[in-house]
């Protein structure tokens, strides 16, 4: 979340960012309110100047054998005021909470403002698009030739929009877990980890997915539990409440987990197979940098995703995200997209965002300056590494063959056999 002196500081750029996000919230009251608490801290203070002057003379009466009835009551008069007065504030401390959790980060200067996606900015773009020879089919049509690939089983057993890999499919599935895994723990550096799928409410609230995006969460009836969207909840929480030292900095995780959505904003998008589903597969890469240097570590983000499509031998481009499509606790993001020449569609399969402090201070996760500097937030990133369904598709409409198979990159070729 935002700082309350940043926002009591600078309110137009906290009213454009609230613009710019399209998102509503009360930045009026809260000013007001926090000016209310601000004066309420100064009256509890002038309040126990008194008292600790008053306990002053109460100790230098009894000393002398004096009366000290009159300044006890008076004392009395002075707890109930302090004691009303911090009534007040608690409650003024709820209100302000209420609105603070509901006003999104600041966008970076350098994302471009729109009111939609079409202000989303096509960075670059990389690899050949095939053309075919012959009539190609699209992924669902080859799964279900192939045997790879059911949606109608995955119906039986849970319901729409959950698919079922089989046989090579389910192999391909975990080849590319393993090499994805492979490439960001041996040639990138991150830390591989193994993380809970469920998370508690409090995770959630970190990283900014509540309590905005409840409605696309999928939540346990009898538990205050989620199912994780992403592994970016349960990875960026690990260090809740700590602190690291200025000498581990930056700390690069990477996670496989499946992911669950509930897509309940998916209208009017594409939902074709496996373009929009409500379980699928995701390696995850989580940072915790310093704040200076932040910007080149999402661009050194998005390089890795696009090592994972570049090995693949999947076209690709990557684009900026404009403030409409930026996330409510992104500061900066770039989406990566894959071409399919079937569908003559791109795919977002990854997407790579920097955050700031924003869920550093949800989750007060700190870091130790070197020379006994005071203590600061750091700043957190994630973006996929990438994500399978959409890579998936992407992979059997591209490198079908004319016999009917699938011919997979080289690079993919070892996991598989």
């Amino acid at each position: 979340m935002l700082d309350l002196k940043f926002i009591r500081e600078n309110p137009d750029k906290v009213r454009q960012a609230l613009k710019a996000k399209l998102v509503i919230a009360d930045l009026d009251l809260l000013l007001r309110l926090d000016k209310n608490r601000r004066a309420l801290l100064q009256e509890v203070e002038e309040q126990k100047k008194i008292r600790n002057r008053v306990n002053g003379q109460i100790g230098l009466k009894k000393k002398k054998g004096e009366s000290v009835q009159e300044l006890v009551t008076s004392i009395s008069t002075v707890s109930q005021k302090i004691d009303e007065i911090d009534r007040k504030v608690g409650d003024i401390d709820k209100s302000i909470s209420t609105i603070l959790i509901n006003i999104p980060n600041i966008p970076h200067e350098t994302v471009p403002v729109s009111k939609d996606s079409s202000g989303n900015q096509v960075v670059r773009e990389w690899g050949q698009k095939r053309q075919f020879g012959f009539e190609a089919s699209d992924h669902l049509e080859l799964g279900r030739r192939l045997g790879w690939l059911s949606f109608e089983r995955g119906a039986a057993v849970t319901g729409s929009a959950f698919p079922v890999f089989q046989g090579r499919g389910a192999r391909l599935v975990r080849a590319l877990i393993n090499f994805m895994l492979d490439l960001h723990t041996k040639k990138h550096g991150y830390e591989e980890v193994s993380v809970p799928h469920l998370v508690n409410r409090q995770s959630m609230f970190g990283t900014g997915q509540l309590p905005r995006l409840e409605g696309d969460m999928y939540a346990l009836k009898d538990d205050d539990y989620f199912l994780i969207p992403t592994a970016e909840v349960p990875v960026t929480n690990l260090f809740r409440d700590e602190m690291f030292e200025e000498k581990l900095l930056p700390r690069k995780l990477v996670a496989y987990t499946p992911c669950y959505r509930r897509e309940a904003g998916s209208y009017g998008k594409e939902t074709k197979g496996l373009s929009r589903v409500h379980q699928f597969d995701k390696v995850e890469l989580v940072k915790f940098v310093k704040p200076e240097g932040s910007l080149e570590e999402l661009e050194s983000l998005v390089k890795e995703a696009e090592a994972v499509l570049q090995l693949l031998e999947i076209p690709y481009r990557v684009l900026l995200l404009s403030t409409a499509d930026l996330s409510f606790a992104g500061m900066k993001g770039y989406d990566l997209e894959a071409w399919s020449s079937v569908s003559g569609r791109w795919h977002e399969v990854s997407s790579c965002t920097l955050f700031g402090d924003f869920q550093a201070r949800r989750m007060n996760i700190r870091y130790r300056p070197a020379g006994g500097a005071k203590s600061e937030y750091v700043h957190t990133l994630n973006g996929s590494g990438v994500a399978l369904a959409r890579t998936v598709l992407c992979l059997m409409e591209n490198f079908q063959t004319a016999s009917g198979g699938v011919e997979f990159p080289k690079a993919l070729r070892p996991y598989l056999d």
